[in-house]
């Protein structure tokens, strides 16, 4: 049977190789009409499992169309293509109103605070001061009881998008542009490097982050623009440059403050060969331009740091429970959420040391780091999973790509939110997000390796 199968599969390849083009162009229209049902839907949020249902359909259309490029040669016709669809994909749901996540109505909402002379990381959005500032998306904004708690540079990065777009459609081009900046530095690589055209596919055209940026409209992609940027620049040798775009991710999103010691260590060796850091001047200057820049970003909002970890630790102890992943296992092994969030900061920072003291390469270094605070992290909802993508576009774990997809079954929380105001995450669903992903990772790892999958590609061999 398994042999009848390789036969089938390697007479498909054959009849593939000149057609990849054509593949492609076939997925593209597939999903592009999957994503223009979302735009006839309009408001996403009243139609939840139309939406998950559409999501998971793309999901299927994406990798068919990851396997088609992964079995065919390469071809120029196919990478336009894919450079095509990803912006295709994005300007069809850009002017959906975010309706499956009030995120972007905080952001616009802390701009809007900002202009009037407030500081947000002082006064609550239920603030009665904050009255007359109050719109027709008032009801839509999240945490209304508690101060921000984003980094320093996402704020003023609202500031001046609010002030010149301030509707909460036009408010997500910069994010938007930020993911296309993403596809782009993914497609320079690719020419530069002679890589796969796989490797554009698996992140320009995955449906999860086509939603949650150019429909939601998240300021992740801030973020991860930033320490894509950072890996690409270390590569080049560029260690000042590359630790700048570092420290900028993470005064947008804190998440890639895990990657700093290694950084540190490998922007110091791209100027003395022989030393890294802490023992590499070099590297302790890079230190002192990104503390620089933190301060810099920090300045206009230095009347709230006796608050700030009040309104962090008021955060933590509401905002739990949104991962079904190792945290809920420790939860249940320990019987204590503090436990669990202690037992993962120290996994967390221990990789990072470690990352540090191997030397990893920063690329890899941040698919295990980001990966482990997914699963780590007390929350994770669907568009954290985007800070992984770009880096499963150079390892191309099937079991990840999977739970990306999976993730659109998260959105089933808003039917009874909507309807009642019940934040929960129904176990049932939970069990149909993370069940298939713990069994195709444990499947991987006992398969037995045939020799004749040796030669393949790292999409096979993963």
């Amino acid at each position: 049977m398994l042999s009848r199968f390789r036969a089938a599969e390697f007479a498909l390849r054959n009849a593939l190789v000149p057609r990849q083009a054509l593949a492609a162009a076939s997925c593209l229209i597939a999903l592009g009409l999957l994503f223009a049902v979302l735009l006839r839907l309009g408001d996403l949020g009243l139609y939840v499992v139309e939406t998950i249902a559409v999501g998971l359909a793309a999901g299927v259309i994406y990798f068919l169309a990851l396997y088609f490029l992964e079995v065919s040669d390469d071809t120029p016709a196919a990478f336009g293509l894919i450079l095509l669809g990803a912006m295709f994909f994005r300007l069809l749901l850009f002017p959906l109103a975010p309706t499956l996540s009030g995120d972007i109505h905080r952001y616009r909402w802390e701009a809007r605070v900002q202009e009037a002379g407030f500081n947000p990381y002082t006064i609550r959005p239920d603030d009665s001061r904050l009255v007359p500032l109050r719109d027709a998306n008032w009801h839509a904004i999240p945490g209304r009881d508690i101060p921000t708690i984003y980094p320093p540079l996402s704020e003023l990065v609202w500031r001046l998008a609010y002030r010149f777009l301030p509707g909460p459609v036009a408010f997500k081009l910069p994010f938007v542009l930020a993911d296309l900046f993403v596809v782009g530095m993914l497609a320079g690589w690719v020419r530069f490097t002679g890589g796969r055209n796989l490797t554009l596919a698996l992140y320009a055209w995955n449906p999860l982050v086509v939603i949650e940026f150019a429909a939601s409209g998240h300021h992740d992609s801030l973020a991860t623009a930033a320490v894509v940027a950072a890996s690409l620049l270390i590569i080049r040798g560029w260690g000042t440059l590359s630790t700048l775009a570092l420290a900028a991710g993470a005064l947008v999103k804190v998440f890639p403050v895990v990657l700093f010691p290694l950084w540190l260590r490998r922007a110091g060796l791209s100027r003395a060969k022989a030393r890294g850091w802490p023992r590499s001047a070099w590297s302790w200057l890079n230190a002192l331009v990104a503390i620089a820049l933190a301060a810099a970003c920090a300045w206009p909002f230095r009347s709230a740091w006796p608050q700030l970890l009040h309104s962090l630790g008021y955060y933590e102890s509401r905002w739990q429970h949104n991962n079904a992943s190792l945290y809920a296992l420790m939860v249940w092994f320990s019987g204590s959420p503090e436990l669990a969030v202690g037992i993962g900061l120290g996994i967390v920072a221990g990789l990072s040391v470690w990352a540090a003291a191997r030397r990893l390469d920063g690329v890899r270094a941040a698919y295990l780091l980001f990966g482990a605070i997914l699963m780590l992290s007390p929350n994770a909802f669907s568009w954290y999973f985007t800070w992984l993508l770009p880096f499963l576009a150079f390892f191309p774990n099937p079991a990840w790509l999977l739970l990306t997809v999976l993730q659109f079954l998260s959105y089933h929380v808003l039917i009874g939110y909507q309807a009642g105001g019940d934040w929960h995450f129904q176990p049932f669903y939970l069990w149909l997000t993370y069940g298939p992903f713990y069994a195709l990772l444990l499947w991987r790892l006992i398969r037995p390796t045939h020799p004749e999958e040796g030669g393949g590609s790292a999409w096979q061999r993963v």
